[in-house]
């Protein structure tokens, strides 16, 4: 088992990786992929849910709008296998696709695995060496240029080797930063690493307050307050936690901030937006029509969940005491304003392991757009989400990956 060679050497059996593995091997090459876990697509299986948003069904400048670090350096990998590729090629796959709410791509059959079956098959109909629960302890090089990999005594030889370990996001599935120490100790800058696509903890206590609380059609807008300008809005679902908040459209409001400072971001919570000012405070008035006599601590259970009363009677300002019939105009406009922007100062990320995505890695400008190839090390690649490229969710960064490995493996 000693000094096999190989064309291609893959480190990582991931989205990019093994479409790097597919890809090379297409191109005629002996491919060894390493996947030290016990399986490939660990973190593959588990994306959207389990569902796996495999792609984005966009146009090319809505892809690139969706990717706020470097997208310049995916012209090419992107322009040679787009997001109508990778849906062509599974579907060749014969894994039936369908377009959602925002593009988004996944599997009619709504399972990842049949995902990353098909990318496994597709490795093995190729004739692809695959090798589990084996790890790279080093990239072997001489001179500036790649000579194999070592694993721990045994070597294996080759001319071309891929690293497509992940970031370090969801380190359970594998993702632990070994790329980054690898392409340092050949002499590669690794920005600096921080969560993407994360929950947010937050200032306020209440957030714990009303603890598995989740909220689905209100509006989430994020605001930078050092300049008042609004960074992300959408309308879906949110969850409140023991740290502060998380759920899909705060996933996606954590990537629009790309440099955290305590205080600095807020997000505002518009509980009814489908109603404007006007028509939520006519709603207000036509249920305290109703109860007249009641105490406005016991008036809002037609408009909001009983976990999230207590604190909006608090943060209103109006006497929990005081009867509907007596509560004045502005204090209603009060209320209305503090339904359509509910507050939530954003503390911090939480940690990058519990974010989907690494933003950071591999500076973009030591490796080549075209080959995913090392302009310092001859025959070392990169692929996926060990380079400082990420993108916004919505299938972006697995086409990221996709592309990359393609890319990659097209030209090892």
């Amino acid at each position: 088992m000693r000094n096999e060679r190989f064309d291609c050497i893959i480190i990582g059996g991931g989205a990019a990786g093994m479409i790097a593995a597919v890809t090379a091997a297409d191109n005629g090459k002996s491919v060894l992929l390493l996947e030290k876990g016990e399986k490939c697509g660990r973190k593959l299986a588990i994306t959207g849910k389990g569902r796996c948003n495999v792609t984005n069904n966009c146009t090319d400048d809505e892809f690139f709008a969706n990717i706020p670090v470097n997208s310049r350096f995916l012209y090419s990998a992107y322009s040679r296998f787009d997001c109508h590729d990778c849906m062509d090629f599974f579907e060749a796959c014969g894994v039936p696709l369908k377009t959602e709410r925002g593009n988004r791509v996944f599997p009619v059959s709504d399972n990842a695995h049949d995902i990353v079956s098909a990318l496994e098959n597709a490795c093995k109909d190729r004739g692809v060496e695959i090798h589990y629960g084996e790890r790279v302890k080093k990239i072997l090089a001489e001179d500036g240029v790649v000579t194999g990999v070592d694993c721990g005594g045994k070597v294996y030889n080759a001319v071309s080797v891929l690293i497509a370990t992940g970031g370090k996001s969801y380190p359970g599935t594998g993702s632990d930063g070994d790329g980054y120490r690898f392409a340092e100790a050949l002499g590669h800058t690794v920005m600096p690493l921080k969560p993407s696509l994360v929950p947010l903890t937050a200032e306020e206590d209440y957030c714990a307050e009303m603890m598995g609380l989740s909220l689905k059609n209100v509006a989430l807008t994020l605001v930078d307050s050092t300049n008042n300008k609004s960074l992300y809005s959408e309308q879906g679902e949110m969850l409140f936690t023991h740290f502060g908040v998380s759920g899909p459209m705060v996933l996606s409001a954590s990537s629009h901030i790309r440099k955290m400072e305590r205080g600095r971001y807020k997000l505002l919570i518009d509980m009814k937006p489908a109603l404007d000012f006007a028509a939520l405070d006519k709603r207000i008035l036509r249920d305290f029509g109703e109860i007249p006599n009641r105490l406005f601590a016991n008036s809002l259970s037609k408009l909001l969940p009983s976990k999230m009363i207590p604190v909006v009677v608090r943060l209103s300002g109006i006497s929990p005491e005081k009867q509907v019939n007596s509560v004045t105009k502005q204090e209603r406009e009060s209320l209305v304003k503090l339904l359509k922007s509910f507050p939530v100062t954003v503390k911090d990320f939480r940690p990058i392991s519990e974010a989907i995505v690494t933003s950071g890695g591999i500076k973009v400008g030591e490796i080549s757009p075209k080959t995913m190839e090392s302009k310092l090390v001859q025959g070392l690649f990169f692929a996926g989400e060990v380079i400082d490229v990420d993108g916004y969710t919505g299938g972006f960064n697995l086409q990221i990956a996709f592309s990359t490995g393609a890319a990659a493996g097209n030209n090892m």
